[in-house]
């Protein structure tokens, strides 16, 4: 009972460093507008230094995604807070653009080494037998700490001073003081090599992934893209259209789309891979409506509403994806898989974030948003239907 109770004490130590680190990728989100206005940059601008982070994450899952199997979880998970930590100093001192792209770049990096070693991490941690309420808190410490990071910048940007400054020295005392926190804590990878021994993970998809892959990535890259938009645009949206400039309302909104994910993640337990999948393509596509409806009538509570309901569709899409599609691939090459899955999902992050961007200045920051609607809506439809007539079947 005593090493039951160490263990979780131990798990739940490592969810809540998890967490520290995915709050960051996420602390400027409220904070765009001030950063326009300080700097004087376009919409569009805004969309690319938001998207600079997804390629951080996606370069660094491909060339050391598994680097923690080879060299241990704790020393790639201390480089992850070593990038987040020099991310929030590049935002303290920012004095222009650069110092934007290059501090979400350092975020990406960070983001990238948590991914998959802190999820290891966390489920080691815990004693055995405890596998589904460790997935729990690797889950709610991802998605949470990303849901925190905006709602902790936006309410300090509203109540407290140096908004566009104390959001970060206080992510960077949490970050020093969740590297005090890992070095107490064990590793658990028994046989460590040296960092030479770690190769690139190319993604791979075997020919009988296939089918499965195709609908679960698409799921997965409209959810993503849809938590892009949130993250990058609903601030000026907010602003523009609604008249709605609490900083503090702007992050709680946006940090509701992440928690309504970790709901929809949990759901997939009672529902079933099977039925998740084309269940929250259904809810995604309720999402993106009520999104459509929020920028064609400019109304608050849809957008409150399609922040909660595509959240839940997210985290059943993508909890569901990477159910299926572990379930479908080879074992010796299910880590390969697993990655491209994730390189997709980011994907959906930055691509059509940018794509928006691009469009705001011709048609307007609504007219951009219903267009990315559109588009989501056809590639969300496709795979339901496609699912609908071929199920997956699998298990959680």
């Amino acid at each position: 009972m005593d090493g039951d109770r160490r263990g979780w004490r131990l798990c739940s130590l490592g969810g809540a460093v998890f967490a520290v680190c995915m709050a960051g990728t996420t602390l400027p989100t409220p904070l765009y507008g001030l950063y326009q206005e300080k700097f004087g940059f376009s919409e569009l601008t805004v969309t690319v230094v938001y998207a600079v982070y997804a390629f951080g994450v996606i370069g660094v899952l491909l060339l050391a995604g598994n680097a923690s199997d080879t060299v241990g979880r704790r020393p790639v998970l201390l480089w992850g807070l070593g990038f987040a930590a020099v991310s929030a100093v590049c935002f303290l001192f920012a004095t222009g653009l650069g110092w934007l792209y290059v501090g979400r770049l350092l975020s990406g990096l960070s983001a990238g080494l948590f991914t998959g070693a802190a999820t290891a991490y966390v489920m080691e941690l815990a004693p055995g037998g405890g596998s589904a309420r460790a997935t729990f808190v690797a889950t709610a410490a991802n998605m949470g700490g990303l849901g925190c990071g905006p709602l902790l910048a936006g309410v300090l940007a509203q109540y407290a001073a140096w908004p566009l400054h104390l959001s970060f020295a206080v992510h960077l005392a949490l970050v020093a003081g969740s590297a005090a926190v890992l070095l107490r804590l064990p590793e658990t990878v028994r046989e460590r090599r040296p960092l030479h021994a770690a190769r690139p993970q190319r993604p791979g998809l075997p020919p009988q992934v296939r089918a499965v892959f195709v609908p679960a990535a698409t799921a997965s890259f409209v959810g993503f893209a849809l938590f892009g938009v949130f993250t990058s645009v609903s601030p000026a949206f907010l602003a523009q259209s609604l008249d709605v400039h609490n900083h503090a309302l702007s992050g709680l909104i946006v940090a509701l789309a992440f928690f309504a994910s970790t709901a929809g993640q949990l759901a997939v337990g009672r529902v079933g891979v099977g039925r998740s999948l084309p269940l929250g393509c259904a809810v995604l596509l309720a999402g993106l409506a009520l999104l459509a409806g929020a920028l064609r009538w400019d109304l608050l509570f849809l957008v409150v509403l399609s922040a909660l309901v595509g959240g839940v569709g997210q985290g059943l899409t993508f909890r569901g994806a990477m159910s299926a599609v572990a379930e479908a691939s080879p074992a010796d090459r299910r880590a390969a898989v697993i990655s491209t899955l994730f390189v997709v999902a980011y994907a959906g992050i930055s691509v059509p974030v940018i794509g928006v961007g691009l469009l705001a200045d011709p048609i307007g920051l609504e007219g951009a948003g219903l267009v990315f609607i559109a588009c989501m809506a056809v590639l969300i439809t496709t795979a339901a239907a496609y699912l609908l007539r071929r199920p997956v079947r699998a298990t959680p």
